[in-house]
């Protein structure tokens, strides 16, 4: 998984009735892009640093049209 300053970060819910968690990429630990991220959630405003699990997709925002997955 590689990321991007902006990319959003989406960890689907691991158990059943468990919520999507939406984030942005607010900075990079290494230059490749790889994780961890530290990631603003959309949901609390609160910022943490993410390890992504297998759950996890990155979507890069396009203008004008849906963000695309990676």
């Amino acid at each position: 998984m590689k990321a991007k300053l902006g990319d959003r970060l989406i960890l689907e819910g691991t158990h059943v009735g468990d919520p999507r968690r939406v984030g942005i990429v607010t900075q990079l630990r290494r230059d490749d892009g790889e994780p961890p991220y530290l990631v603003r959630w959309l949901d609390t405003g609160g910022e943490s640093l993410v390890f992504p699990g297998p759950d996890a997709r990155v979507e890069e925002p396009r203008a004008g049209g849906p963000a695309v997955a990676r």
